[in-house]
């Protein structure tokens, strides 16, 4: 059985790290009702292909965390020998056979983050990428900046839409969700998100 304590006191520890802009790494729940299921985000580390991005990480905790590792996979696209291209699917020593009790979310939302800056080619998630990068690694660099444009870096005006949906008392990651099934379209997000509630 989890340890709901634990579960609640990291998720404090996660989420306040949102609120500091220096901040790298910060999680929140899916929805308030589970516990278990967690949405992660981390900053793109500096001086890597990765800058200026945020990538988003589905995490989901086992009925017998701390001593199970969280299952966690890249949610975002993200051009990286450790992670599946197509699923997302991360090879990190400490989400398998290195995992430890006494290592959080946020401890393994960092280890991901430093994942970005120093890739382990030799262990790949994705063959094809890690090729690239032992091979070519100035189109390797291209291509990873070019997936995290695309794919990691939110424009400022939908950055300023989600913002402002955000005070109107619906959670960001709803927000995001329903402004791009609402293509865009504010009015008609927050019709979604009323009509939901």
């Amino acid at each position: 059985m989890s340890d709901v304590n634990r579960i609640k006191k990291e998720l404090k520890e996660c989420s306040k790290d949102a609120l500091m802009e220096k901040e790298v790494v910060w999680a929140s729940l899916v929805s308030e009702a589970n516990l278990l299921e967690w949405i992660g985000k981390l900053k793109g580390p500096v001086g890597t292909p990765y800058e200026g991005g945020v990538f988003i990480v589905d995490i989901s905790l086992p009925s017998d965390y701390p001593f199970v590792p969280p299952k966690m996979k890249f949610r975002t696209r993200v051009w990286h020998p450790n992670v599946s291209s197509q699923s997302g699917a991360i090879c990190l020593d400490i989400l398998k056979n290195e995992w430890s009790p006494a290592l959080t979310i946020r401890t393994a939302l960092i280890s991901l983050q430093a994942l970005l800056s120093a890739p382990e080619p030799d262990d790949p998630q994705d063959a094809e990428v890690a090729k690239q990068y032992k091979d070519q690694q100035q189109a390797f660099q291209q291509k990873a900046k070019f997936w995290t444009e695309t794919y990691a870096v939110e424009s400022k005006c939908e950055a300023d839409t989600i913002a402002e949906m955000v005070e109107m008392g619906f959670p960001e990651e709803q927000c995001r969700n329903a402004l791009k099934a609402a293509a865009g379209n504010k009015e008609a997000a927050v019709a979604a998100l009323i009509g939901d509630i």
